[in-house]
């Protein structure tokens, strides 16, 4: 069965562009897809660890073998099933909206947590780092207030799409598709076209998803 995760990553679930569009695609998924299953994570919604001194003590005490308190196990452990969640899935689709030309912290904050060697990336002195989550697909929904391409200027100030870019190759995700919904500070008329394009395009590719 095909496991599809949606990672969202805005706190205003009824009035998220982004969100609106992922469910589009997701809807269209599992038309074309009836047996596939969905993963819901609400990032804002998600208990997360907190990546303090006491889970990097953890990581770095059970990363090294070294004698783990049980608290850091229990640490470790929490970050694990959270890893082990995201990686369960075949197909992602993230809706992810522009917060200060980066990403909403919670979502950053998920990333630290789920990004774990052995889990989901590996590294060796003969092949360096490896992504272990090959053959997985992915949709990005981006959106901004701004007029912010999906061509970035890298002298730019948009860092969200790189640093999602980056954050899925590492992880071995290379087969990524992307929306774009922007500028949404427009006219309105402006903006329920620029929703809409944006639909149709998550609409297309669901059916290559």
């Amino acid at each position: 069965m095909t496991t599809i995760l949606h990672m969202a990553a805005s706190p205003v679930a009824a009035a998220s562009r982004t969100r609106s569009v992922a469910q589009h695609l997701i809807e269209s998924y599992l038309a074309r897809h009836p047996g596939a299953q969905l993963d819901t994570v609400d990032v804002w919604q998600l208990e997360l660890p907190h990546f303090d001194a006491q889970m990097v003590a953890a990581k770095f005490a059970v990363l090294r073998s070294t004698e783990a308190s049980a608290q850091q196990r229990a640490l470790w452990v929490r970050a694990v099933a959270l890893a082990r969640r995201f990686n369960a899935a075949d197909r992602y689709v993230f809706s992810v909206p522009m917060w200060n030309f980066g990403l909403p912290y919670r979502l950053k904050h998920f990333i630290d947590i789920v990004t774990l060697p052995g889990e989901n990336w590996r590294w060796s002195r003969e092949r360096g780092y490896e992504g272990l989550l090959q053959g997985k697909r992915a949709v990005v929904v981006y959106s901004s207030a701004g007029a912010h391409p999906l061509q970035v200027d890298p002298a730019g100030p948009d860092h969200q799409k790189g640093q999602m870019r980056a954050w899925l190759a590492f992880l071995g995700i290379t087969d990524v598709h992307e929306v774009n919904v922007a500028p949404t500070l427009a006219e309105p008329e402006a903006v329920e076209r620029t929703v809409a394009q944006a639909r149709a395009e998550a609409q297309v590719l669901a059916a290559s998803l």
